[in-house]
């Protein structure tokens, strides 16, 4: 491997700003340790501790808690390399030691401070990240997570100082005093001594902070979140005219809030989306084999730049073996996608049994069947398709992100198939004699991926079942030859740990699968797709180092819209968007509506 590919390997942080980093985490604990718990102020723990940077002295309990506060907030942004929390460091370190000079007339504590500035003004080529993108939305997030820290660190404080409490307050009296104390109000609590006033500014100090940093945020300059502009999308859409067919997560490319990096040559495409700092992509790249390196090297440059962790999710087999060997990084399965051949596809036998019986029930029951590309409907029929695949979502949060496009009927995505279910009823529902809805992607020419799965509660179970099998029936003449069903998270270690056979290791393995299934839909997902006799494709998570996987999990989780840190509007507040270039949303749900577990 060449050189030039070996450098791909970044951003792994440097050895300075990790220690620095650290450094600057467990001196902020130890702040806000002074700061709140009496008894540490004199221990011989906060003998050393008062004489490092941030901690003020045992008389300066709200100065402490402050610059502890501060300097956890800082550590993250120095191990990751930052340059802003660099300069906020550089600022608070020669603070501290004036602090230290002045307050405490301490000549080590000033040694102590510079001794840390040294490192960061000799290594400052190591702070060079550049800022991740962000939207005012995160002011508001600050100021809830901020609001409940403080909170909880208030009542903290409140409780610790119980000796000096004047009477036996309540829970609710000492919440109060909390809330009071954060917007600088006496509260109901009273103390012996001056602790009131250590309590009342500690307090304050933390109610400062929370306002000061909200405000930051809600008045800096604004970057907007990850999307994909239209000529993005349009360069996206020629590169899959031609290389399209390679992939069948390919359209989901063309998610509108992702954002996307080119090859120099501009024949190949990596897409993205930044969550929690870890760097997304999904799929394999787009466009031409030969390109890929390229793409993955702008893409692994991006990361560097702003010290992302990289991470590809869902990729193939000739994906992952690519981004290995052009990175240095390592690849894990993570489950197998099923694809249905539609020569091979028959209702016949004993395997189909099941699937077949479901189908003529229902069909028995009066429902109906219709598959049709997106350009075929028209635009009252759309709209009303729009609606009910919203109101059917089975959670407030829209799922999805490597296997779902995120929008449904947009003029774009002409090509896109529909199939529908319908029956009449005495009392039809507010979408007529619509009960459910699968949405397929194209997979090249002549493949379809399904994207996401609705239908009505009311309507009879099979659904979903029925649908497949009218969409596979009618795929030849569509010119379909492939269908991409649903992915199934581990099935080798479910269909192995079932087996006669299985080791004690395996079987144990599964029975966790097992167990996280009632809220991850692992092994409903695998028996729901087996109905259909498919072949399995392996797909692989791409990742840096194995202490990477937790974080990289999580913001999978995120960014699938299993784990929910925003603050949604109510249902009702939600204005409905027209149609046409819609935001996307994270959209699909199985079973009760899910692409992708």
């Amino acid at each position: 491997m060449s050189r030039g590919r070996r450098l791909l390997r970044g951003p792994r942080p440097e050895a300075v700003p990790l220690l620095v980093g650290r450094a600057c985490a467990l001196v902020g604990l130890l702040d806000i340790a002074g700061g709140v718990f009496p008894r540490f102020r004199h221990s011989r723990m906060h003998a050393l501790a008062e004489v490092l940077p941030g901690a003020f002295g045992p008389f300066a309990a709200a100065l402490s808690l402050s610059a502890g506060v501060l300097l956890l907030l800082l550590a993250h942004g120095l191990k990751r390399g930052k340059r802003r929390a660099w300069r906020a460091a550089v600022a608070l370190l020669p603070a501290g030691a004036v602090a230290q000079f002045t307050y405490r007339h301490s000549i080590l504590g000033v040694l102590i401070s510079l001794a840390l500035l040294a490192p960061l003004l000799r290594h400052r080529d190591q702070f060079d990240a550049l800022p991740d993108p962000r939207s005012r939305w995160r002011a508001l997030a600050n100021f809830v997570l901020m609001s409940a820290g403080s909170l909880l660190l208030g009542l903290l404080i409140v409780s610790v100082q119980g000796e000096r409490m004047v009477g036996d307050p309540s829970l609710a009296d000492r919440i109060a005093h909390v809330v009071y104390g954060l917007f600088g109000f006496e509260g109901p609590v009273d103390y012996q001594g001056t602790t009131s006033w250590t309590v009342a500014f500690s307090l304050g100090a933390l109610g400062l902070l929370t306002a000061v940093t909200t405000i930051y945020l809600a008045f800096r300059p604004e970057h907007p979140a990850a999307h994909l502009t239209e000529e993005d999308e349009a360069r996206l859409r020629a590169l899959l005219d031609k290389h399209g067919g390679r992939d069948s997560l390919g359209h989901f490319a063309l998610r509108r809030d992702k954002a996307v990096v080119f090859s120099p040559s501009g024949k190949a495409a990596v897409t993205y989306r930044v969550v929690s700092g870890v760097m997304l992509a999904s799929g394999d790249p787009i466009g031409d084999v030969e390109a890929w390196p390229g793409a993955i090297e702008q893409f692994m440059d991006e990361a560097k730049a702003h010290s992302w962790t990289p991470a590809v999710m869902g990729c193939s087999e000739t994906g992952g073996e690519v981004w290995t060997r052009e990175t240095g990084l390592d690849a894990l399965e993570l489950g197998d996608e099923a694809v249905v051949d539609v020569k091979d596809f028959s209702l016949a036998g004993r395997a189909m049994r099941n699937v077949r019986q479901m189908v003529k029930r229902i069909e028995r029951a009066g429902y109906e069947t219709r598959v049709r590309r997106v350009r075929d409907l028209g635009e009252a029929e759309l709209e009303r398709i729009r609606g009910a695949a919203d109101d059917w979502r089975g959670t407030d949060t829209e799922r999805g992100f490597s296997m779902a496009l995120g929008r449904v009927g947009d003029p774009a995505d002409g090509d896109c198939l529909i199939a529908t279910a319908h029956k009449q009823d005495d009392h039809p529902g507010p979408y007529g004699d619509l009960k459910a809805i699968l949405h397929f992607v194209p997979w090249g020419t002549d493949g379809a991926s399904l994207d996401l799965m609705r239908r009505d509660r009311t309507a009879d179970p099979g659904m979903n079942e029925l649908l497949i099998v009218a969409a596979l029936q009618a795929a030849p003449k569509l010119g379909i030859t492939r269908v991409s069903l649903n992915f199934a998270m581990f099935r080798a270690a479910l269909a192995r740990g079932e087996k006669i056979g299985a080791g004690p290791v395996l079987r144990a393995w599964r029975g966790l699968l097992v167990f996280l299934s009632r809220w991850f839909q692992i092994e409903s997902l695998y028996k729901f797709n087996a109905k259909f006799q498919p072949r399995w494709e392996p797909r692989f998570v791409v990742y840096r180092a194995s202490a990477d996987l937790p974080r990289i999990g999580f913001a999978a989780m995120q960014a699938e819209g299993f784990v929910n840190l925003a603050l949604p509007l109510p249902r009702l507040l939600r204005r409905r968007r027209p149609a046409g270039r819609r935001p996307c949303a994270h959209g699909t749900t199985a079973e009760r509506n899910v692409r992708a577990a």
